[in-house]
């Protein structure tokens, strides 16, 4: 009896001793997986410049009025190339939203031409003495320059993508010229007697409005390009001219649009690119 009383209390002892012993192990360590931080987005913020090339097809509604009386009304294309350059600033906000302003001015190689009715033929009844004038004339207009100063609302899709919308104000140049030729003839079918010319000319500035819209993209750091297209409304430039032959006072109404799609890129400032996350 007293060696099983004895063998417990050494069980009990060791127990006691193994538990204070394990008490003061230190505790093993717990890993938890890393926290993966979300991938950086391009920030559109600051200034930026660039060049911008691409065609315009412009387009102008005419009303032709000689002394008053409307002669003709006809519709004159003024295609061509346009190039130049902007600049602008943008801020971005909410990681995805962008609103900018952006003033651009460009050269163009736009023109059309229109040729005016001749005056009415000499009539056969009219003997060879009798002197006749039949009068021609043309029109050429001219678009040698226009400038934008917009707002632009832009959206990222996709990291580096940017899509846009603008509008805000157009300004521009419209060219008119008018040129008559007089030829004078003795009768009808008779031999040219004398022959006359006269040239006036017109540059107007107008102001008017435009909107539109692209896609940008980021090409390396700093560097982006861009896809645009614009609707430009001048609207109407009247000219006179006097002193022209048959035709004075002449004067030409013009209702004067442009679609335009540019290429163009840019250079942003202010450091270098930050990310936002």
């Amino acid at each position: 009896m007293k060696k099983l009383l004895f063998g417990s209390a050494m069980l009990a002892a060791l127990a006691i001793g193994n538990s204070a012993m394990a008490a003061d192990l230190p505790a093993a360590p717990v890993y938890k997986a890393p926290v993966i931080a979300p991938a950086p987005w391009y920030d559109w913020t600051g200034f930026y410049i660039g060049l911008n090339g691409g065609y315009s097809w412009g387009r102008a509604a005419n009303t032709y009025s000689v002394a008053g009386v409307p002669l003709v009304s006809t519709t004159t294309s003024m295609n061509g190339w346009v190039g130049g350059g902007q600049a602008g600033y943008n801020w971005q906000f909410n990681r995805n939203w962008i609103v900018g302003v952006e003033a651009d001015i460009q050269a163009t190689g736009q023109r059309g031409s229109l040729l005016l009715p001749n005056s009415a033929p000499c009539p056969l009844v009219v003997v060879a003495v009798v002197p006749c004038t039949i009068t021609s004339g043309g029109v050429e207009q001219k678009l040698p320059w226009f400038g934008t100063a917009r707002a632009r609302l832009g959206f990222e899709p996709a990291d580096r993508w940017m899509l846009y919308v603008t509008g805000g104000l157009a300004f521009g140049e419209v060219e008119t010229t008018a040129t008559v030729n007089t030829v004078t003839t003795a009768g009808a079918g008779g031999p040219v007697t004398a022959t006359a010319s006269a040239v006036a000319s017109s540059n107007v500035t107008r102001a008017g409005w435009t909107v539109g819209g692209g896609a940008e993209w980021v090409i390396s750091g700093p560097w982006t390009a861009k896809v645009e297209y614009l609707y430009v409304d001048l609207g109407t430039v009247t000219n006179n001219f006097a002193g022209i032959g048959a035709f004075a006072p002449l004067t030409a109404s013009s209702h004067v649009t442009d679609n335009i799609v540019r290429l163009g890129v840019n250079y942003r400032f202010g450091g270098p690119v930050v990310a936002r996350y």
